[in-house]
């Protein structure tokens, strides 16, 4: 990848932010504003993004739905308060001031917290808000740059909600199976010896779908359609052996009835776990399951965990590219959007806008290039 960038003749780095200083649709709101970096000082270093995911999180925080929000500063010399979108990527460390200690140029970073705006080009930050990928050899750029959100949100909702056997003999049922989240569960699953049931929406070519996640570590792969139909109940009984292999956890993202669906068929005891709600419909909780089978209803949302549990982020985050490394743990499918120097405001607009259009071959990623 070429490190090529506009420098000053001062040794000043010239750079590029999305930003917006209003909520709305990204592509009313977004505009492409040029700064300049001056050369970092004391525990500061200067980044060069490498790539920027477009998750839909990113989406609702510049709709201004949601529950967190970047704040808004002229720190970047916009003419108004500004924000800037992003909130995941992998960076390169390109300079380091005098007091630096943990980091060194060449160095691979990632955000230690979420809300450090992460579209764009270039960036400078204290050391402290950043988190060291200690042996990037064996690792690609999208390998590092997708890591924080999605496999780190499989990974603690699988740990933390439950107190697995590991006889190899237990469940988790998701919906959304085929989102990034869904996928990093399956492979999860299938690492720690957890069987699973996957439930996707029908649509043309679902069945080579179901070959994909079939072939991901997926245990069972069904549609909504059959996910929600009158006989699955009997279905599951027949894939636990009659029930004596427990389901004991549930992943939402979906919500509605298909939320209602993964709770009937949780064990006595069990969780659901709610990340997303893609349906925009509200989780509909039985009375008898609550009372009859102490059925726990959870919510995690990987932001808030990732700003309290830094040490436990890294920790994730490590192990996650460990499995990686080993070919254990597969990249999502991408959109790359190449972000050059010279790369128009409209077509940076057009790709975060374009994360809100209906099904997509992958995850929108911005991939910083002769910047």
């Amino acid at each position: 990848m070429s490190q090529n960038r506009p420098i000053s003749a001062y040794g000043y780095t010239q750079a590029k932010a999305l930003v917006y200083s209003s909520h709305g649709e990204p592509q009313d709101v977004l505009s492409l504003h040029g700064h300049s970096l001056s050369p970092p000082s004391g525990s500061t270093v200067t980044l060069r993004m490498l790539n920027s995911p477009i998750n839909p999180a990113d989406i609702n925080q510049i709709q201004g739905t949601y529950p967190s929000k970047p704040e808004k500063t002229t720190v970047l010399g916009t003419s108004e308060p500004s924000a800037i979108g992003g909130n995941e990527g992998v960076a390169e460390v390109i300079g380091v001031g005098g007091g630096v200690k943990s980091l060194q140029k060449g160095d691979w970073v990632i955000m230690k917290k979420t809300g450090m705006g992460t579209w764009r080009t270039h960036l400078q930050i204290d050391e402290s808000q950043l988190l060291k990928i200690d042996d990037k050899s064996g690792l690609s750029p999208l390998q590092v740059g997708t890591v924080s959100v999605n496999p780190c949100t499989a990974y603690r909702m699988i740990r933390d909600f439950v107190n697995w056997e590991w006889s190899g003999q237990e469940w988790f049922v998701q919906n959304g199976a085929n989102s990034g989240v869904g996928r990093a569960a399956i492979q999860l699953g299938k690492e720690w010896g957890l069987k699973n049931i996957n439930v996707i929406r029908k649509r043309e070519g679902w069945e080579s779908l179901r070959d994909e996640l079939t072939a991901l570590g997926a245990t069972k792969v069904i549609t909504e359609d059959e996910f929600l139909g009158s006989g699955f109940s009997d279905t599951i009984k027949e894939w636990t052996n009659g029930g004596r292999e427990q389901v004991k956890l549930g992943l939402n993202c979906v919500g509605g009835k298909s939320a209602t669906s993964a709770a009937k068929v949780l064990a006595p005891g069990a969780h659901l776990v709610t990340y997303g709600a893609m349906s925009k419909q509200p989780v509909m909780l039985p009375t008898g399951l609550l009372i009859f089978k102490d059925l726990h209803f959870d919510g995690f949302w990987v932001s808030k965990w990732s700003d309290k549990n830094p040490v436990e982020k890294k920790q994730t985050v490590d192990d996650v590219l460990r499995m990686t490394k080993e070919g254990r743990f597969k990249d999502i499918p991408t959109v790359e959007v190449k972000w050059d120097w010279e790369t128009k405001t409209d077509t940076l607009k057009e790709a975060v806008q374009g994360t809100l259009e209906g099904f997509r071959a992958g995850k929108g990623i911005f991939v910083y290039g002769e910047t």
